[in-house]
């Protein structure tokens, strides 16, 4: 189990969302307070010019003394307080008896303590009075306050639809995301089908792409093993079984020849199924290789030039004359792209079957040209050939094609059929034709030139 914590994505989502709303709704709240709070002191403000406005017409002086009658008891205000002066400082008018509000304030709006609270004081002067309007500013802000919560509640309130719609937003999104897990989850560990990627967010589609592609490498894989198993089981039965009685004919044997002559057949029965195995083990691994690494810029004419080196002396020991045409223009240094040692396989293979059925002393020409799009390699000897009819089918598995008398030649029927696998893996395939000037088989392969 891996030591690093692990995430969910869904909760990271949502976490992130919540967070940026509930941050949202604070500063969206803390504005609408603020302004709601700037809001009350100008209508409070407006409040009080509007009284003082009223007042500036006068009061009666009533006889020019002072006013110092209480109010009845219980009518007074300590929240909102007017007073009235003239011009030479003789109060004619309090809404609030010993409040203690200065006589002469600065005109204009001030702040100033009195009776233990802060208050918001408006003096305005008029050619024969000076009018004071203050209000308690405990009591403003409490009036601020509930006009601040009356616009900030419903922000408030949105919070949680604003969570609900994040949660409901994410669930859906990731949905998709769920079914895929749950489609993979169900799975067989022999179900290698394709994901179905319908409906994914665009930052997830590739990755369930790039799981597709690992799934088709792995079926790929995973029927080359199967072909591998059932290939071997098929076509190792009959040569073992024809090793065990060469072994037990060669226990039998009563003399020095006769144990010679089936030590030999032992051994040709050996080598046999020695080269079975090889080609069913390259078989194998060039049908997992196409899910394998990417192909590479390669020269084909060194590799042309390397298989005709390694096929001489089997050439040599049938008298064969294998050669290589002369390459010309860009046929040297022309490039394509693929894979050297599945190239080094298919080539091999097709100079192994020529030289296998070309007639003793016979003839194998090898060519490679260049063309604007492709190189083409041919590969002619003048054997027996293979009949039209029977040219598709010799590219299949354990066909073993038959020479011009209808006799089966010795082989296990996999080199054309490794040959075309490998030909197909780099985008082409091969053509079998008839050798124009020995008559016999021509092989023609065009490989798509690199970029």
């Amino acid at each position: 189990m891996s030591g690093r914590a692990t995430h969910s994505l869904r909760a990271r989502l949502l976490l992130t969302l919540l967070v940026a709303i509930a941050l949202g709704v604070l500063a969206q709240a803390a504005l609408a307070w603020r302004a709601a709070l700037a809001e009350a002191d100008a209508l409070f403000d407006r409040q009080m010019q509007q009284t003082a406005q009223a007042l500036r017409p006068g009061l009666p002086a009533w006889g020019l003394r002072e006013y110092s009658d209480p109010l009845v008891p219980g009518q007074e205000s300590s929240e909102f307080v007017v007073q009235v002066w003239t011009a030479d400082g003789l109060r004619i008018f309090e809404s609030n008896i010993g409040l203690g509000l200065p006589q002469r304030a600065v005109l204009g709006f001030s702040t100033v303590q009195a009776g233990g609270s802060t208050y918001r004081v408006l003096s305005v002067a008029t050619p024969l009075q000076v009018i004071q309007v203050a209000q308690d500013m405990a009591v403003r802000r409490a009036l601020a306050r509930q006009l601040a919560l009356g616009t900030a509640w419903p922000i408030a309130l949105m919070a949680p639809l604003l969570a609900l719609a994040a949660w409901w937003a994410v669930s859906g999104s990731l949905a998709p995301v769920e079914r895929v897990r749950r489609q993979v989850a169900q799975r067989r560990a022999d179900e290698l089908s394709p994901v179905d990627g319908a409906g994914l967010p665009a930052e997830v589609r590739p990755l369930v792409d790039e799981l597709n592609l690992l799934l088709a490498r792995m079926q790929q894989a995973f029927e080359a093993q199967q072909h591998f198993v059932a290939d071997a089981a098929h076509e190792l039965r009959s040569p073992l079984a024809a090793l065990r009685l060469q072994a037990q004919a060669l226990a039998r044997a009563d003399d020095e020849a006769a144990r010679e002559r089936a030590a030999a057949r032992l051994t040709a029965g050996i080598d046999r199924a020695t080269r079975l195995v090889e080609q069913l083990l390259a078989l194998a691994r060039q049908e997992a290789q196409a899910s394998g690494a990417p192909p590479q810029p390669l020269v084909l004419a060194d590799l042309v030039q390397r298989a005709v080196m390694d096929a001489a002396p089997a050439a040599h020991a049938r008298g064969i004359d294998l050669g290589l045409a002369p390459l010309e223009g860009e046929a040297a240094g022309a490039q394509v792209r693929g894979h050297a040692e599945a190239l080094a396989i298919l080539l091999r293979n097709l100079l192994d079957n020529a030289v296998k059925y070309a007639p003793e002393g016979g003839t194998v020409d090898v060519a490679l040209q260049a063309q604007p799009d492709a190189l083409v390699l041919t590969v002619d000897d003048d054997g027996p050939g293979i009949p039209e009819a029977e040219r598709e089918r010799v590219l299949q598995r354990f066909h073993r094609a038959q020479a011009g008398s209808g006799t089966a030649v010795a082989g296990s029927g996999l080199g054309l059929a490794i040959a075309q696998a490998i030909a197909r893996m780099h985008g082409t395939q091969l053509q079998l034709q008839t050798a124009p000037q020995l008559g016999g088989l021509r092989v023609r392969l065009a490989l798509p030139r690199a970029p």
